[in-house]
């Protein structure tokens, strides 16, 4: 008789012999950040309330005045705080201002964030590797959901120097350094990947953007290679578009913010190359509920009714709204319903005779239920 594979004593002596690994599913996310937006977050993970999370290694990229920074130093990391989260900030454009960071809701108490500026990417790396070192030292040995919740946030990627940058600019020769400068950001981010997996530690880094130059190709591209998009779970590209409307609506001739055009470039949680357009008026911030009238009609859950859309609720009770009057309790409603119907779409349980079946069809506004046929 074949005696069989021992895979825990196996398993054990994996663990304990290397550094630096794990063993089984116990990496995938637990603990999720909100974007600040229900659209964004659902384009990313499927989920209205779950946006980034931690374990993973997320990129926000975009031309400046996009957004980034709002989304990643204001909304996330005030998300994050409030889930007890201490956020470490690598601050590497110098712009990062706290009574601006504190208008964003974002607590700069010492205990709650700490700002790091910092100019070269090897320091990046030595500040990370360091805590990295010392955090496995201190926590290592704890279940996973005792240990101190971390997240880091580098802003941005793009700005950081390489030795040769800085030697270059000591001796006024300004060639750059476009060989080594990409391979070392591939290095940090690919080097954090499996330490922050295993520690469930969060990264986000921002991007910088530029025009594709191909004319088959028009999406813009990131700056510093390819290796970012291989090594990041979540990929989001941003593009600023000028905001011309009022906060009813209306169209109007001056520039009152910015609508941001967001495309989910990568995920690992949902269908990639998903796209919403944000608006980010200057006086109030970004809106959590901008583009959920949009990605509801694509889902043809809000139809067009004459001038107003038309939804059609799960009693058949028919709500029709002109799209400005389309906000809050309203919008509510509808992600309520709609995480029942994805729940609902296909339930099948499995017992000795029967497979069961059930089916919501929104078109008229009825659930349909196909029951049991025998195998």
């Amino acid at each position: 008789m074949v005696r069989p594979f021992d895979v825990s004593k196996f398993r054990n002596s994996l663990t304990k012999s290397i550094q630096g690994i794990s063993v089984g599913f116990d990496s995938d996310p637990t603990t999720w950040i909100s974007t600040g937006n229900y659209t964004l977050n659902h384009l990313i993970s499927g989920d209205f309330e779950k946006g980034i999370p931690l374990g993973r290694v997320t990129m926000l990229a975009g031309e400046s005045g996009s957004g980034k920074s709002l989304i990643a130093s204001g909304n996330i990391i005030s998300n994050a705080q409030k889930q007890g989260i201490f956020c470490i900030v690598f601050d590497s454009e110098n712009a990062l201002d706290e009574s601006w960071l504190q208008a964003l809701d974002v607590d700069t108490s010492p205990d709650k964030l700490m700002r790091i500026n910092v100019a070269m990417v090897d320091d990046v790396a030595k500040t990370i590797a360091e805590f990295v070192t010392k955090y496995r030292a201190d926590y290592g040995a704890l279940e996973k959901s005792e240990r101190p919740k971390i997240m880091f946030v580098i802003d941005s990627l793009g700005m950081l120097l390489t030795p040769t940058d800085r030697d270059q600019f000591e001796k006024g020769d300004m060639k750059g350094d476009m060989g080594r400068k990409p391979k070392a950001l591939t290095a940090l981010v690919r080097n954090c990947v499996n330490m922050f997996g295993e520690l469930n530690i969060g990264m986000l880094c921002t991007n910088h953007t530029y025009a594709s130059q191909d004319m088959f190709d028009p999406d813009d591209k990131i700056s510093g290679g390819q290796g970012f998009i291989y090594a990041s779970s979540i990929v989001i590209a941003m593009k600023k578009l000028k905001l011309k409307e009022d906060e009813a609506g209306n169209k109007i001739s001056d520039i009152r913010g910015i609508r941001s055009a967001i495309k989910v470039m990568k995920t690992r949680f949902n269908k990639p190359f998903e796209s919403v357009q944000v608006k980010i008026p200057y006086e109030t911030g970004m809106n959590p509920y901008s583009g959920l009238v949009e990605l509801f009609e694509k889902k043809g859950m809000l139809v067009k009714d004459g001038n107003r859309l038309r939804y059609v609720d799960r009693f058949g009770k028919e709500h029709k709204h002109y799209r400005k009057d389309w906000t809050g309790e309203n919008l509510d409603m509808i992600m309520a319903e709609f995480k029942e119907i994805e729940k609902t779409k296909e339930e099948i349980t499995d017992d000795s005779n029967e497979w069961w079946i059930r089916c919501n069809f929104r078109s008229l506004g009825k659930t349909c239920r196909i029951y049991s046929w025998q195998r």
